[in-house]
Protein backbone atom coordinates (compact mmCIF):
# COMPACT_ATOMS: atom_id res chain seq x y z
CA UNK A 1 0.00 0.00 0.00
CA UNK A 2 1.52 3.31 -1.10
CA UNK A 3 1.17 6.09 1.47
CA UNK A 4 -0.05 9.58 0.67
CA UNK A 5 2.32 12.44 1.39
CA UNK A 6 1.87 16.19 1.65
CA UNK A 7 3.77 18.55 -0.62
CA UNK A 8 4.37 20.95 2.28
CA UNK A 9 7.39 19.18 3.78
CA UNK A 10 9.96 16.56 2.77
CA UNK A 11 8.76 12.96 2.69
CA UNK A 12 11.47 11.80 5.08
CA UNK A 13 10.24 14.26 7.75
CA UNK A 14 6.67 13.06 7.27
CA UNK A 15 7.85 9.49 7.78
CA UNK A 16 9.81 10.49 10.89
CA UNK A 17 6.62 12.01 12.29
CA UNK A 18 4.56 8.93 11.42
CA UNK A 19 7.00 6.58 13.12
CA UNK A 20 7.17 8.83 16.19
CA UNK A 21 3.38 8.81 16.38
CA UNK A 22 3.34 5.02 16.09
CA UNK A 23 5.75 4.84 19.01
CA UNK A 24 3.68 7.28 21.11
CA UNK A 25 0.51 5.26 20.36
CA UNK A 26 2.42 2.09 21.36
CA UNK A 27 1.86 0.53 17.94
CA UNK A 28 5.64 0.11 18.01
CA UNK A 29 7.00 -0.81 21.44
CA UNK A 30 10.22 0.31 23.14
CA UNK A 31 12.98 -2.16 22.26
CA UNK A 32 11.10 -3.41 19.19
CA UNK A 33 12.96 -3.90 15.94
CA UNK A 34 11.82 -1.73 13.05
CA UNK A 35 11.34 -3.29 9.62
CA UNK A 36 14.38 -3.26 7.33
CA UNK A 37 15.11 -0.33 5.03
CA UNK A 38 13.90 -2.35 2.06
CA UNK A 39 10.70 -3.41 3.83
CA UNK A 40 9.87 0.14 4.97
CA UNK A 41 10.53 1.43 1.45
CA UNK A 42 7.96 -1.06 0.12
CA UNK A 43 5.46 -0.31 2.91
CA UNK A 44 5.59 3.44 2.33
CA UNK A 45 6.22 3.33 -1.41
CA UNK A 46 9.40 5.40 -1.22
CA UNK A 47 13.01 5.07 -2.26
CA UNK A 48 15.24 3.09 0.15
CA UNK A 49 17.50 6.16 0.38
CA UNK A 50 14.56 8.07 1.86
CA UNK A 51 14.11 5.38 4.51
CA UNK A 52 17.83 5.47 5.26
CA UNK A 53 17.50 9.21 5.86
CA UNK A 54 14.51 8.57 8.13
CA UNK A 55 16.57 6.12 10.18
CA UNK A 56 19.45 8.58 10.42
CA UNK A 57 17.11 11.32 11.63
CA UNK A 58 15.43 9.05 14.20
CA UNK A 59 18.87 7.98 15.41
CA UNK A 60 19.99 11.61 15.64
CA UNK A 61 16.87 12.27 17.74
CA UNK A 62 17.83 9.26 19.92
CA UNK A 63 14.46 7.61 19.20
CA UNK A 64 16.05 4.54 17.65
CA UNK A 65 19.36 2.75 18.05
CA UNK A 66 21.29 1.03 15.32
CA UNK A 67 22.66 -2.35 16.39
CA UNK A 68 25.43 -3.42 14.09
CA UNK A 69 24.40 -6.43 12.04
CA UNK A 70 21.00 -6.64 13.75
CA UNK A 71 19.01 -3.65 12.55
CA UNK A 72 17.28 -0.59 13.96
CA UNK A 73 15.53 -0.78 17.34
CA UNK A 74 13.28 1.67 19.18
CA UNK A 75 15.08 3.01 22.21
CA UNK A 76 14.17 1.65 25.60
CA UNK A 77 15.10 4.97 27.22
CA UNK A 78 11.76 5.84 28.82
CA UNK A 79 12.82 9.41 29.59
CA UNK A 80 13.69 9.99 25.92
CA UNK A 81 10.35 8.53 24.80
CA UNK A 82 8.49 10.63 27.39
CA UNK A 83 10.25 13.74 26.11
CA UNK A 84 9.27 12.89 22.53
CA UNK A 85 5.67 12.37 23.65
CA UNK A 86 5.63 15.77 25.37
CA UNK A 87 7.15 17.45 22.31
CA UNK A 88 4.47 15.95 20.05
CA UNK A 89 1.76 17.12 22.44
CA UNK A 90 3.26 20.61 22.55
CA UNK A 91 3.42 20.78 18.73
CA UNK A 92 -0.23 19.75 18.39
CA UNK A 93 -1.43 22.19 21.05
CA UNK A 94 0.60 25.03 19.54
CA UNK A 95 -0.77 24.35 16.07
CA UNK A 96 -4.34 24.17 17.38
CA UNK A 97 -4.04 27.30 19.56
CA UNK A 98 -2.42 29.31 16.75
CA UNK A 99 -5.20 28.35 14.32
CA UNK A 100 -7.91 29.22 16.85
CA UNK A 101 -6.29 32.60 17.55
CA UNK A 102 -6.12 33.26 13.80
CA UNK A 103 -9.86 32.64 13.71
CA UNK A 104 -10.30 35.30 16.40
CA UNK A 105 -11.00 33.16 19.46
CA UNK A 106 -9.78 34.33 22.87
CA UNK A 107 -7.89 32.05 25.24
CA UNK A 108 -10.99 31.76 27.40
CA UNK A 109 -13.11 30.71 24.42
CA UNK A 110 -10.51 28.15 23.35
CA UNK A 111 -10.28 26.66 26.85
CA UNK A 112 -14.07 26.58 27.26
CA UNK A 113 -14.43 24.94 23.84
CA UNK A 114 -11.85 22.26 24.63
CA UNK A 115 -13.44 21.54 28.03
CA UNK A 116 -16.91 21.24 26.48
CA UNK A 117 -15.57 18.97 23.75
CA UNK A 118 -13.78 16.68 26.21
CA UNK A 119 -16.82 16.51 28.49
CA UNK A 120 -19.08 15.55 25.61
CA UNK A 121 -16.61 12.87 24.48
CA UNK A 122 -16.33 11.40 27.98
CA UNK A 123 -20.14 11.18 28.20
CA UNK A 124 -20.23 9.32 24.87
CA UNK A 125 -17.78 6.69 26.15
CA UNK A 126 -19.56 6.17 29.50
Amino acid sequence: MVEQFSNTQPIYLQLVQRICRQIVRREVQPGEKLPSVRDLAVIYGVNPNTVQRVNMELERMKIVESRRGQGIYVTEDSSRLALMREQLKEEQITRFADEMRELGYSEEEIIAGVKAFLESKSKQTD
